[in-house]
């Protein structure tokens, strides 16, 4: 196979002209360009890809951002992100801060993202000032996946209408006496997501005239854990107890489920779970939940940024990810409904 040495000794020139050359950079003269141009055509020479890329300015590389790698949302994101990447042959980056946010300065401050990628999706963290600023002054494409950050575009569901749809759901059940577990705090990362999601629900509630009771009200952290203490804690409050939980996560709801089940609670006879996500395990779990596709919001995601780089218009506001209701055996009427009779 001819390589880029044996065009330059078959023009008489250094394997850095003959680079200069193919390339189109300055510092070669017409003639030397036009002489290697020939060489490697007669020769049959071929650049290599990563000579193409070098031409072009590109890295074929592009980035990924988030709080830490082993959560079910940011795993399958990364899945479809990874697959439009593939399909376009370009390789993906990924820069985790580890879910306690102590690499962000290595991160946003050194370069990391500057120089190795042609593009950067951000996943579901909140941007302090400087961050924010620092990406709004990237020459290269990039978006918010799963959340919001002003100034940024953003590729997600709408989480106020998946919040409302949750917590109508319920309501059309019969249910009046509904709690909510909160997400936030995870990863040491504040997001916008779980205040939306908290928002819609006091708002849903209002509009019904129900109440919302702080004794209700409990903060997880969208795992399984948080979510099962946090069930406990308002399960266990003295007074009258909740008929239905809108959990703002699947994780958090799998908690709920296996608290109602310590406690003696049947479901949904005693109590009814609805969560946001449909998790892996959610169908298996008989959980009530609102769709959403990480995988197609982060393939979506990825292919706006490739068509930018491919020289089509750049879309301000990216559609909105579509959520749909999925009801499974979680849910039903309260207990004191004639429909539960």
């Amino acid at each position: 196979m001819t390589g880029i040495d044996d065009v330059a000794r078959a023009a008489g020139v250094s394997t850095a002209t003959v680079s200069r050359a193919l390339r189109g950079l300055s510092g070669v003269s017409a003639a030397t360009r036009d002489r290697v141009l020939q060489t490697a055509d007669s020769l049959g020479y071929e650049p290599s890809s990563s000579a193409a890329h070098l031409a072009s300015g590109r890295t074929m590389a592009m980035g990924v951002l988030l709080p830490l790698i082993e959560r079910w949302y940011f795993a399958s994101a990364l899945e479809g992100v990874d697959r439009a990447l593939r399909a376009a042959g370009y390789d993906l980056i990924v820069f985790s801060l580890g879910g306690t946010g102590t690499n962000r300065e290595r991160v946003f401050h050194r370069s990391m993202l500057r120089k190795r990628i042609d593009a950067l999706l951000v996943m579901c963290m909140q941007l302090t000032p400087d961050e924010l600023a620092a990406l709004q002054t990237l020459e290269y494409p990039n978006v918010i996946v799963g959340g919001h950050a002003d100034g940024l575009r953003s590729v997600s569901v709408d989480d106020t209408a998946a919040a409302t749809d949750a917590v109508e759901y319920l309501i059309s059940l019969g249910h009046t006496r509904i709690a909510h577990l909160q997400g936030g705090g995870a990863y040491g990362i504040d997001f916008d997501v779980p205040r939306r999601r908290e928002q819609a629900f006091r708002d849903t509630m209002a509009r019904h005239g129900l109440p919302v009771r702080p004794e209700w009200q409990a903060m997880g952290d969208f795992r399984f854990a948080g979510g099962k203490a946090a069930a406990g804690r308002l399960l266990d409050a003295p007074g009258e107890r909740p008929t239905a939980i809108f959990a703002s996560a699947d994780e958090m709801a799998f908690g709920a489920l296996q608290a109602a089940h310590e406690r003696g609670l049947r479901v949904p006879e005693d109590l009814s779970v609805v969560g946001i996500d449909d998790h892996e395990f959610a169908e298996p779990m008989g959980l009530t939940t609102i769709r959403q596709r990480p995988d197609e919001q982060g393939a979506y995601a990825a292919e706006l940024l490739l068509a930018e780089l491919q020289g089509k218009a750049r879309l301000d506001v990216p559609r909105i990810q579509p959520h749909e209701l999925v009801v499974r055996a979680s849910t039903g009427p309260p207990p004191s409904s004639p429909m539960g009779s």
